[in-house]
């Protein structure tokens, strides 16, 4: 491969940190953004999917908004929700009522905006007049005269029937006595009942004619005494009727009211005819006495009788109020999205060591309060809550709201429950989470694709052009002004472009995570002023980033000091052949940072055969092995090419006793095989990262900075000596976004970042030999890194040709030896 050595050279300073010129945001600018703000920069293909899903009236066009959390989602969907919710009219009001033929089934009433409470209050009163008139028209001195003439009027019947028979007894010597066993009849002389005994000397005739006139009273007493109940059914059904008739009279009149206020509206003029009948019926409820109607110092007037169980069945249970004055339909979120929470619950009470309910204790859902507007809700959260999501997917398909709770789906609750009317809904739901989240849905739950059929997907970063700069300047003022901090100079916007293009990982690009931002403003606001000043300044950025990586650099510094200590063999000066320093970036929690690793190699011959100790031991990973199979197709198809491959070499990443993972250490580790094969040493001043094709090309990575900036401090720990740099693929330039100390050890020679696109460069800058390019004869030159390499691997396949001519063994036993 021919020798290209133009991007092999260190990078200037001012390739490693994008740079910015900004002018200070005006304050007063600033503080009228937020109020005239327009979209948020960069996410105009998110904006239009939400204005979409806001607008068309189709109900599957439910919305799934996608991103990183911190990048303006939850704040973008709630503003473009509202603006679109201005034009959609206000929702009815819906409330519960009794249903007086099955309580278990309470019925759903749509009202128009702002009526339920009305309703509510007015059945309220209702109650409350009834209490106090039902009473007086009882004890009114017409009603007591009716009463006691139906009560006369049935005892006179009984007397007289009874008079009758006594009479007629009299007449025939009888009387009819009451015993403790009932009415009985004995004959009597001067008016006194006769003893056995005397009754026993009578005459046998006379003792015929009154036991034949005993068993005539006795027939005739029975059949008195049979039209009792009857009379007196007769009696309670007439004064039924009364106290009906009585309580019509009150009820009438204030139930005619309520038709008159309330009943031009569907089902409510038959709800109030229901509570018409029920109030006659049951106008006793508002003759019990009630011991705390008498208390206080206006009793009859304040008493709430309402409120008192018995009249519960009159209760209106106002589910939605809207209010009249509401401009707008309702954008609600719920933040804890349970099932009782999502689509409403019955709660209970204990009564006598049971649990009851009835339709005043159904509580509505986010689904009822965001009904003929929109529902946000945190995907992450109502997936975890069970039953939740599939409670949400019912309610969508089926178009309406019905109240269940876990405890009926999983057929644990043994106690009361109701069964309410199903409320029609009309909602457009928002789902906001991570793009996994949206990819799982739609591979796994087949219903998803069909009820969220659009998707705003927001954007990570923007273009750090000249027009995105200025409108991301407009984004810091956005967040200023929102937070009331001070303002900020030129060099605080700067400092904050340069750090976003550090946030996105490519210099070329401005990052969008306004949660990040906003915490830096927000710290540097404290270091300002801390420091007495009126303006956040550059410095006061610098500082709010460096103390948020101090707070969270404690692993870091531990595994620096592992190295410092010698724990941890790092070599940072000095050459070894078959030895070099690879790269990689360790995360604990939300802090990132590289660490260099020794990555050895050894070679000898053998069957071709790169053994990776980490795959052997099971530590490495599916992209780590890869990386080191793609090193012996290398090998195998540039050098050698006469005679087989006759190499055996292991490699390892020393002192490791973790996973490892990744191909980002694949150019190192051919690196390491070259040297080793070669018997060129390799400068330890250097560490390097990348991955290496099967061509020799070196591609890009990620963590490049974190990469640098950890060898970096370990070569300024032990001192730095201005031959340590660090390798990194050409590719990766333009994600170079150095901290400062980085960026002056640079500036000062004491550092370098060498950028290269092959291995033959690569090679050549770590050993300081050329690598050396086939001439016209297919030969590499006899003493660069490639003509050694060759000749090692020649010298390997004849050995291992002369070992197998030689008879000491067969070739699997000389496969075996060798590996």
């Amino acid at each position: 491969m021919p020798s290209d050595n133009q991007s092999g050279v260190p990078l200037d300073a001012a390739q490693l940190c994008a740079s910015f010129s900004a002018t200070p945001i005006e304050t007063d600018a600033a503080a009228a953004s937020p109020a005239e703000s327009g979209d948020l920069i960069g996410q105009e293909r998110a904006l239009d999917a939400i204005r979409l899903a806001a607008r068309i009236p189709n109900r599957e066009f439910n919305l799934f908004v996608m991103g990183r959390p911190g990048y303006g989602r939850h704040s973008s969907v709630f503003r473009v929700l509202e603006e679109e919710a201005r034009d959609r009219p206000v929702p009815g009001d819906w409330v519960y009522v009794n249903n007086f033929e099955n309580s278990d089934k309470p019925i759903a009433l749509e009202l128009p905006t702002g009526m339920a409470a009305k309703l509510k209050r007015a059945m309220e009163v209702l109650v409350d007049d009834l209490a106090n008139e039902i009473p007086a028209i009882f004890e009114s001195e017409d009603y007591q005269h009716r009463r006691r003439a139906i009560e006369q009027g049935f005892g006179e019947q009984h007397e007289k029937a009874f008079g009758e028979l006594m009479e007629s007894a009299r007449e025939q010597d009888l009387t009819i006595l009451r015993t403790p066993m009932g009415f009985g009849v004995a004959a009597t002389r001067e008016g006194k009942p006769m003893t056995p005994d005397v009754f026993q000397a009578l005459p046998s005739d006379e003792r015929d004619r009154l036991d034949h006139s005993i068993k005539e009273i006795q027939s005739r007493l029975e059949e008195v005494l049979r039209q009792v109940p009857a009379r007196e059914k007769a009696r309670r059904a007439a004064v039924a009727a009364l106290n009906a008739e009585v309580a019509k009279t009150g009820v009438d009149g204030s139930i005619d009211q309520l038709i008159a206020d309330f009943g031009h509206v569907e089902g409510i003029k038959t709800y109030l005819e229901t509570v018409r009948a029920d109030l006659v019926e049951n106008a006793g409820l508002f003759l019990e006495t009630n011991p705390q109607a008498d208390a206080g110092a206006f009793p009859v007037v304040t008493a709430k009788r309402y409120q008192e169980p018995q009249f519960r069945r009159y209760a209106v249970n106002a589910m939605i109020c809207n209010s009249d004055e509401q401009d707008s339909a309702p954008v609600i979120a719920e933040n804890l999205p349970t099932l009782g929470n999502l689509v409403g619950r019955s709660e209970h009470a204990s009564h006598m060591g049971a649990l009851v309910t009835d339709f005043t204790m159904i509580k509505p859902g986010a689904l009822h309060r965001a009904n003929g507007g929109y529902l946000v809700i945190d995907v992450r959260q109502i997936l975890s809550e069970p039953f939740a999501w599939e409670a949400l997917k019912r309610c969508l398909q089926t178009r309406q709201i019905s109240i269940s709770s876990a405890q009926q789906r999983l057929s644990v609750l043994a106690t009361a429950s109701l069964d309410p009317d199903p409320i029609p809904l009309n909602v457009r739901v928002a789902l906001i989470g991570e793009r996994i989240f949206f990819y799982l849905l739609t591979a796994n739950d087949p219903d998803f694709a069909t009820l969220f059929k659009v998707q705003a997907d927001f954007n990570d970063e923007i273009a750090a052009d000249e027009e995105n700069a200025a409108l991301f300047a407009k984004l810091i003022g956005d967040i200023v002004a929102r937070e009331q901090l001070r303002k900020l100079d030129a060099s605080a916007v700067a400092r904050l472009m340069v750090e976003a293009t550090r946030l996105s990982d490519d210099a070329e690009k401005l990052s969008l995570d306004i949660g990040q931002l906003t915490n830096i403003l927000r710290e540097a606001e404290y270091w300002a002023a801390a420091g007495g000043k009126t303006a956040i300044a550059g410095q006061h950025v610098e500082e709010a980033i460096s103390q948020a990586e101090t707070r969270a650099s404690r692993p870091q510094e531990l595994a620096q000091e592992a190295i410092a200590r010698e724990t941890l063999l790092i070599d940072t000066d000095g050459s070894v052949a078959g030895q070099i320093n690879a790269l990689s970036v360790v995360q604990v929690g939300t802090h990132r940072f590289g660490r260099p690793s020794r990555v050895t190699a050894r070679v000898r011959m053998g069957r071709n055969r790169v053994v990776d100790i980490e795959r052997e031991v099971e530590l490495g990973g599916p992209l780590h092995s890869k990386g080191v199979l793609i090193l012996s197709g290398y090998l195998a198809t540039h050098f050698a090419l006469d005679v087989p491959m006759s190499l055996w070499a292991s490699i390892v990443f020393e002192q490791s006793y973790g996973g490892v993972d990744g191909d980002s250490a694949s150019a190192a580790e051919l690196f390491c095989l070259l040297s080793a094969l070669s018997g060129k040493p390799i400068d330890q001043s250097f560490a390097v990262t990348g991955s290496v094709n099967q061509q020799g090309h070196i591609q890009a990575i990620g963590g490049v900075n974190e990469k640098i900036e950890g060898f970096f401090d370990i070569c300024a720990a032990k001192g730095l000596t201005g031959r340590q740099g660090v390798l990194i693929p050409k590719s990766n330039v333009k994600n170079l976004a150095l901290r400062t100390r980085v960026v002056d050890a640079v500036k000062a020679g004491k550092f370098s970042v060498i950028a290269i696109e092959t291995i033959d460069q690569g090679i050549e800058a770590l050993t300081g030999c050329a690598a050396g390019a086939r001439d016209e004869e297919g030969a590499y030159p006899d003493q660069s890194i490639n003509g050694l390499v060759e000749a090692r691997l020649r010298e390997f396949a004849h050995g291992l040709r002369a070992f197998a001519r030689s008879g000491k063994g067969d070739g699997a036993g000389s496969s075996e030896e060798m590996s």
